[in-house]
Order: structure tokens, then C-alpha cells, then sequence
């Protein structure tokens, strides 16, 4: 029987590579993304089902995973991949910082309406983090909506590592009762990422001459498949942080427990869990 795999951001760039690769390898996948014409491309491609929503607004999320739930009774693989930066500070219809909530709330938000599902399919949730977590973050736990220290590389990586600790914790509360956990980086990767962006972010990918550096869409997209065709505890430890499909070093406070309980709770707070 083929898997089930929710894929969001899945519209472009990795998402989109790493469901043509799980179509190709016999999975159902199951196309999430935030522009309705894109979105509706890559599922008819291949033949998948598709979901448009916008983790700027929180209401959206609600609504995919009320959809995702009547649909699919079994979840066996959740990539929480929707993410971007934006260079002004900007916040949404819920209150949060734009970043903030696109890269880490939406995420979390749907991972937990889903969870009795995933918990009963003995899922794996992937979350797509960024090497960004260790070189740009300067974790506020007090601050984690960039009011009195705002930039969009600080603002980003932050809500990388907020990513990391994430999964950390819900590994920690939930993989007994058979839930899979982990977080990678996929490289640095030339997609339409940062396209809202228009600093030096929207520079560095979007600049003729920096994308000869970096990596392809498939290669990254590749390092989701990976992840999400192997199989926790052999393939991947649940409860890490990946690069290049290797164990790979992060922010050290990704390790800090005391933290990442204090991020969930104030994560729950601020999307009414």
C-alpha cells in the first residue's frame, strides 16, 4: 500500500522536487502550497491532490488541517517545508511577526491539529531548517517576535532554530507513542526563496552569478526524500538535526531542553492551543 506524505511549500523549489521524487518512488503525495496556480501545476503533474493555504494566516492552516483530516484517516509522512524571509519587519493578520509565524507557528499549528492522526500512523515530521539556525540566531525566548531587535537574517534564523527545537521536543513528549521527529538542512539551494525579500537575501538567491554556487533544486529536495523514505531509528535517529543525510552540528542551545519546553508553551499561547 502506497504512504501517505503531506509535503508543504510544495509549490516550488524543494517541496516540489521532493514530491516528484516521492511520486516517482511509489508514495501518494499530497501537494500543500501557498499560490493557487503553482500549487495546482505541480499536483496535476502528477496526478495529486493539492491543498492552497497561507501560513500568514493562521485560519488557513486551520482550514488544511480540517481538510487533511476528512481526507486522509493515516498520515505517515508530515514535512513541515513552508518557510521564506522577508526583509521588514511585517505582521500578520493574527498579530505575529511574518517570519516567525510562516516559518515556525504554521507548522507547529498544523503538526498539532494533526497529531492524534500522525501519532496513530506512526508518523515521521520533518521539518525543513537551515544551517541559518546556527550562523544567524540570536534566540530571544522574550523576544521571539522581533520587537525591540529586528532583521531579517536574525528574524530567519531564529526561526530555524526554532524549528530544531521543535523537533527536540516533540520528540521528547511524543516518540514513545510512535512518533517520529527530525529537522535537516537541504543546502543552500537555488529556488524562488526569498523572492518577497528585497535585501541581501533576495541578492544571494536570486543573483546570475551566486547561483552557480549552489545547490539544485533536486539535489536538495533530495535530502527530504531521503528523510522521508528511510526509516527512523535505522536510516535516521529520530530527535537530530541532519545535513547532506549525515548528523550535523547546530546552534548548541538547540540542546538546551528548559528552552524548547518554554517555546512550545509560549508557541501554543500565541496560536490558542
Amino acid at each position: 500500500m502506497p504512504r501517505t506524505i503531506v509535503i508543504t511549500g510544495a509549490s516550488d523549489g524543494i517541496g516540489a522536487a521532493a514530491a516528484r521524487q516521492l511520486h516517482a518512488g511509489g508514495d501518494r503525495v499530497v501537494i500543500v502550497g501557498r499560490n493557487p496556480d503553482k500549487t495546482a501545476a505541480v499536483a496535476r503533474a502528477l496526478g495529486a491532490e493539492f491543498h492552497v493555504a497561507d501560513y500568514g494566516d493562521l485560519a488557513q492552516v486551520r482550514d488544511l488541517a480540517a481538510r487533511l483530516r476528512e481526507a486522509h484517516p493515516r498520515i505517515d509522512v508530515l514535512a513541515n517545508n513552508a518557510g521564506g524571509v522577508f526583509e521588514k519587519r511585517r505582521t500578520t493578520v493574527d498579530g505575529n511577526e511574518l517570519t516567525f509565524q510562516v516559518n515556525h507557528l504554521g507548522g507547529f499549528l498544523l503538526t498539532h491539529l494533526l497529531l492524534d492522526v500522525l501519532i496513530e500512523s506512526r508518523a515521521s515530521v520533518i521539518q525543513t531548517s537551515s544551517v541559518a539556525a546556527e550562523r544567524f540566531s540570536k534566540f530571544d525566548i522574550d523576544d521571539l517576535q522581533g520587537e525591540r531587535n529586528y532583521s531579517a537574517s536574525r528574524a530567519y534564523g531564529n526561526s530555524k532554530l526554532a524549528n530544531v527545537l521543535f523537533t527536540k521536543e516533540l520528540h521528547l513528549r511524543f516518540h514513545e507513542r510512535g512518533l517520529n521527529a527530525v529537522a535537516f538542512h537541504p543546502g543552500v539551494v537555488a529556488t524562488g526563496f526569498a523572492a518577497a525579500s528585497t535585501g541581501p537575501w533576495r541578492f544571494l538567491y536570486h543573483n546570475p552569478l551566486t547561483k552557480l554556487f549552489m545547490t539544485s533544486s533536486d539535489e536538495g529536495g533530495s535530502r527530504l526524500t531521503w528523510l522521508a523514505q528511510g526509516t527512523p531509528g535505522e536510516t535516521w535517529t529520530p530527535g537530530e538535526f541532519y545535513s547532506s543525510n549525515r548528523l550535523a552540528r547546530t546552534h548548541p542551545v538547540a540542546s538546551d531542553a528548559v528552552l524548547a519546553g518554554a517555546l512550545w508553551e509560549k508557541s501554543e499561547a500565541l496560536v490558542g492551543l
